[in-house]
């Protein structure tokens, strides 16, 4: 099939060529950045250098590449996040959650492309009352703390868009949170720098549950999607959603740092802002449930605990079936 890739030099994207090509798809990849198109022809793929959020530049793109399926993993996101003002973080990838989904949409249409696979989260959208470990078929929130509103809206219009179309077969990937090469959790990381130095406290009771994903397992469920069967939202987590107090704690001693401090709740919210809290103490985790038997995907890294020892950075696997690809 010929694909089209929005966004394919970003972490999941540059992970997710490779294995399109070597399924024998024909590929092509978007990029803003010209400098990062040879990335792009190294994967195997056809590079297209464009504005997501220029309709015309979108549709152009589009229509040269004539895709039968179209992925959607525009995002741009800082490298460390403030959640203290968290909006402002994620204004640009908001604009591309609703403006570009309506440029692909748009150009989907024009070419008579029938399926788009858009990328969502899961996690902190999730309403924070009931279970724990919350499965496709849960709310998301409806009161979301105030400096987090317009990427909540964003993450609802993405989603509703992608989902309620007609003429489109559409799946949204509800990914974990990331880690592993490229990502924010990497062995080069900011994050891990900041955990090695205990400067990443759990506040209050730590008892806010995340589901984590490895890179390469968002680009394997992603690839699955191109040829599944039954449209619509899927987490794409592993198989263990983890309360702060578990997994911050393990993570540290796998990088060879202590133990991280404890602060009281309200001491986090001046640090980290009422999101940040929540983020530690009342966030829900998600079920994988429906896209290992809809998507017939397996998680290569089922556990946090193996990936967080094993998986954060490149293995000398990867590094040398990269090098064989680009020689052949």
């Amino acid at each position: 099939m010929r694909v089209f890739v929005a966004g394919a030099t970003g972490a999941i994207g540059k992970r997710l060529l490779p294995l399109l090509v070597q399924a024998g798809h024909a590929v092509t990849g978007t990029t803003q950045t010209p400098d990062k198109a040879a990335l792009i022809r190294a994967a195997g793929a056809n590079p297209e250098i464009l504005n997501a959020l220029d309709q015309k530049q979108v549709l152009d793109a589009v229509q040269r590449a004539r895709p039968n399926v179209i992925v959607h993993e525009l995002t741009a996101l800082p490298q460390v996040l403030n959640l203290r003002r968290f909006d402002h973080a994620f204004a640009s990838t908001n604009r591309l959650r609703t403006e570009g989904t309506d440029n692909l949409l748009a150009a989907a249409r024009a070419v008579g492309c029938r399926r788009l696979i858009a990328q969502s989260y899961t996690g902190w959208p999730y309403a924070r009352t009931g279970n724990w470990v919350k499965t496709e078929e849960d709310p998301l929130l409806s009161t979301p703390d105030p400096g987090m509103r317009q990427s909540l809206q964003a993450i609802r219009y993405l989603e509703s868009a992608i989902t309620s179309s007609r003429e489109i077969e559409g799946f949204v990937l509800r990914y974990g949170s990331f880690y592993g090469p490229g990502t924010s959790l990497a062995a080069d990381s900011a994050m891990l720098e900041q955990i090695r130095k205990r400067r990443v406290p759990i506040v209050g009771n730590g008892a806010g549950y995340w589901s984590f994903l490895h890179i390469d397992d968002a680009a394997s469920a992603t690839l699955l999607a191109i040829d599944a069967t039954s449209p619509g939202l899927y987490n794409i987590c592993d198989d263990e959603p983890a309360p702060v107090s578990d997994w911050l704690p393990f993570l540290a001693a796998a990088v060879g740092a202590k133990p991280p401090i404890h602060i009281p709740s309200w001491l986090g919210r001046l640090a980290v802002g009422a999101h940040g809290v929540s983020m530690m103490t009342t966030i829900r985790g998600a079920s994988n449930r429906k896209a290992k038997a809809l998507l017939n995907w397996k998680p290569k890294w089922p556990s946090w605990r193996q990936g967080f020892r094993e998986g954060l950075s490149e293995t000398a696997e990867t590094l040398n079936r990269t090098k064989l690809s680009r020689a052949g």
